[in-house]
């Protein structure tokens, strides 16, 4: 071994840029994340007329919380551009209607007569004195008091009866059921939530010409508009792009061996394929896992059609009221726990698949421990969905906080299941460790069997953040904490732990050398986490931190492009690298399709799509508007989920013979074709083109407008969203279900080989 290389000849600087990466990256992210407990906005003890009459009290506001969460309010519509996006942005529309009312008040106090009757001047008065009146902070920090004039409380005591107008109807609604919430108390402390959540949105903090919440969402009627700092860290944050692209690509193009493309100078090691083509009892035993995986696909897709058809008619689907039975709330709660159930199932299949390749056996009692692991996946699962829809129904009473619908956009699974979660979690890494054995005792595999092992740790690790809030936690710090989950857990860890499984892949089949795979896990970490970690921030412009997240966070979200656009050149490698090893990529045609997707979709979703919505300047007009979900659509299915398929169809190749083979083949291609076309016809069609004209209506009417009604009610819309109605049917008929019948077929397989098995013996 070389002065300064490890035990595979590998500069020593690769993993102490990883390490250097990770420590700095998580000191920024710590510090970002405990500066939110002290700039959340406060919840006030008791909000007053200046005589002292009371108005609603931190009590009030808490239980409007829980009533929110309670009912999965945020699969229907938004606090601060954060939820679903069927219903209204609840703070922006209590902020607007507050605004109206102030502007009737003042009109009649000032001129005696109603606003729509004054001149145009008289009105820019009006407009001036409200945003005055509701910019001015008459929070006093050391009582615990807020200060309401007499406008602001007879406007509260108004919106109680728009927001029980807004829960009597299906329609109003955009799905929920019909009077989900009607008892007087629980309107009267959602109000007092969404009244807090407007006062943060708009009150400027102590000393800053800005709001709680950076002066979100735009409304110029009440003076929200963007900040300067907001205009400032766009600018900086495309330079940032810029330096980031053309250093890396001046790196990988001056060291021309980075990444998949090739050796460096005077290296000899000629890969080797050591995948055998005979499957473990292990390796068989997890494609059950797989045939959950696809029919959890199925069933999220069919809750996602659900949730578009309220998009374009909330009243009715066909003549039929769902809502009493499948509300959009639970529709889209279900989609959204539905998508991660069945990523995290493929990569956990996935990683107990490629063990025994590296290790050469399986461990003892091996089959059992997979086994047990899956029933107790099935429990979590199951569980989960129906506590969720006993929770919104309101059929647990006091418990629905722990088995039924904790509330939380993605982390909607009651407590006690995300406790089991987290135990099954620490059980798969147990089962991955032990079949990985071997491996880290063979010096030939230990480094890589090493990183497997360091990745997967990592998946349990970074989900415990989730249970770091609870139903009475300020809801500026469970933003903090949500997105933890939401962009490290999902986007950083498990896109790393994948690059990781890919890399073995490549190994495995001996498309790539030993050292080139390990280069590029270690690449491929730096550049991800380097602007991934801090990157997380991009969340949280709006959600009531100060403004030092657009700062810090605007400039490294744009180094995630950086990563994506090169993993888009691997889509093109992948091609050259076959060159010359055509056998072994022809009998995994499929797989390497899925991986060239994957580079597609990171380029063109999660690049420009998700850079497009992550400057803080767009983010502040965008957030919550259509664009976001087109964003998610092609970056969650596009790379995460060609990344799953890539693992599945892996594994399905493995099991079955070439005979055998033949049968599923044909399913397997149309599939890929069906998911990609779909997808790319969803977002072309449907969900780009819908999310610039609502985008468009934001400058032009505000944000509350465009979250309204009234948008969502027009014809152009509507006919938008209609329109997804064929995208969806090739992504399901042409995509989803030819792949179904290539795993069930595998199964059956699996199955009969077993009972020939065991009648052998």
């Amino acid at each position: 071994m070389k002065t300064g290389t490890d035990s595979d000849g590998l500069s020593l600087w690769w993993r102490r840029g990883a390490i250097l990466v990770i420590v700095l990256g998580f000191a920024l992210l710590i510090f970002l994340t405990a500066k939110s407990y002290y700039t959340a906005p406060p919840i006030p003890e008791k909000a007053v007329l200046a005589e002292g009459q009371v108005v609603f009290t931190k009590e009030d506001v808490q239980a409007g919380q829980e009533v929110f969460l309670k009912y999965g309010l945020m699969d229907n519509g938004t606090i601060w551009g954060h939820g679903a996006y069927l219903g209204p942005d609840f703070s922006a529309s209590y902020l607007h209607n507050l605004s109206v009312d102030a502007q009737q008040s003042l009109a009649e106090s000032s001129f005696q007569k109603p606003y729509d009757a004054l001149t145009l001047p008289e009105q820019q008065a009006v407009q001036l004195q409200v945003t005055d009146l509701l910019k001015e902070n008459r929070y006093d920090p050391e009582s615990g008091v807020l200060i309401l004039t007499a406008a602001e409380a007879a406007s509260f005591q108004r919106q109680i009866q728009v927001w029980t107008d807004y829960f009597a109807s299906t329609t109003s609604s955009s799905g929920l059921k019909q009077n989900l919430i009607s008892h007087p108390e629980e309107i009267k402390q959602l109000t007092a939530f969404f009244a807090w959540s407007a006062w943060a949105s708009v009150a400027q903090r102590p000393d800053k010409p800005y709001s709680y919440t950076n002066n979100f969402p735009y409304d110029p009627s009440v003076g929200n508009t963007a900040t300067a700092d907001t205009v400032l860290w766009s600018a900086l944050s495309l330079i940032a792009l810029l330096g980031g692209l053309g250093l890396v690509l001046f790196v990988v193009g001056r060291w021309n061996f980075l990444g998949w493309r090739g050796k460096q100078e005077g290296e000899l090691e000629e890969p080797k394929p050591i995948a055998s083509e005979i499957a473990t009892p292990a390796q068989r035993a997890t494609i059950k896992y797989f045939a959950v995986v696809v029919l959890l696909l199925l069933l999220q897709v069919a809750m996602g059609a659900l949730v578009a058809h309220y998009r374009a008619d909330p009243s009715t689907f066909y003549g039929l009221d769902l809502s009493k039975i499948l509300p959009s709330n639970l529709d889209r709660s279900w989609h959204l726990q539905i998508a991660v159930f069945w990523i995290a199932t493929s990569y956990v299949a996935g990683a107990l698949f490629l063990a025994p390749i590296l290790s050469k056996k399986d461990p003892k009692h091996q089959v059992a421990g997979i086994n047990i692991l899956f029933g107790a996946l099935v429990l979590v699962v199951a569980g989960s969905l129906i506590g969720e829809w006993l929770g919104i129904n309101n059929k647990m009473g006091n418990l629905w906080f722990w088995l039924g619908h904790q509330g939380w956009e993605y982390l909607e699974l009651g407590r006690i299941w995300q406790i089991l979660l987290a135990i099954g979690l620490l059980l798969w890494l147990f089962l991955l460790v032990r079949a990985l054995k071997n491996a880290s005792q063979n010096p030939d595999f230990k480094q890589m069997a090493s990183l497997f092992i360091i990745t997967a740790i990592g998946i349990p690790i970074f989900y415990v953040p989730a249970m770091f809030i609870n139903s009475m936690t300020n809801y500026a710090v469970v933003e903090t904490w949500r997105f933890w989950i939401i962009h490290l857990w999902v986007e950083g860890f498990f896109e790393l732990f994948a690059t990781v499984m890919v890399a073995i892949i490549f190994f495995v089949l001996g498309v790539t050398s030993k050292k080139t795979s390990i280069r590029v896990i270690y690449l491929d970490a730096i550049l991800y986490l380097a602007g991934g970690i801090v990157g997380t921030g991009h969340h949280w412009y709006w959600t009531g931190q100060s403004n030092l997240p657009i700062a810090l966070s605007s400039v490294f979200s744009a180094l995630e492009v950086v990563p994506l656009t090169l993993l888009t050149l691997d889509a093109w490698d992948f091609i050259k690298i076959s060159q010359g090893k055509w056998e072994i990529v022809k009998r995994h045609k499929w797989t390497f399709y899925f991986l060239m997707a994957v580079g597609f979709w990171n380029f063109l979703g999660a690049g420009v799509f998700g850079f497009l919505i992550n400057l803080p300047i767009v983010s502040y007009y965008e957030v919550g508007t259509t664009l976001t979900p087109n964003h998610g659509h092609t970056s969650f299915m596009g790379v995460f989920g060609m990344l799953s398929l890539a693992l599945i169809v892996f594994g399905l190749r493995q099991v079955l013979d070439d005979q055998k083979w033949k049968k599923v083949d044909k399913f397997v291609g149309v599939g890929f074709w069906g998911l990609n076309i779909g997808l790319l016809l969803m977002s072309l069609l449907s969900l780009f083109p819908g999310g610039v004209l609502q985008l468009l209506d934001v400058l032009k009417n505000g944000y509350w407008h465009a979250r309204s009604q009234a948008y969502m009610g027009q014809p152009l819309v509507k006919t938008i969203e209609w329109i997804r109605m064929g995208p969806d049917l090739i992504f399901v008929l042409a995509g989803c279900i030819p792949l179904a019948i290539a795993v069930l077929f595998t199964l059956w397989q699996v199955v009969k080989h077993k009972k020939s098995a065991d009648a052998n013996h």
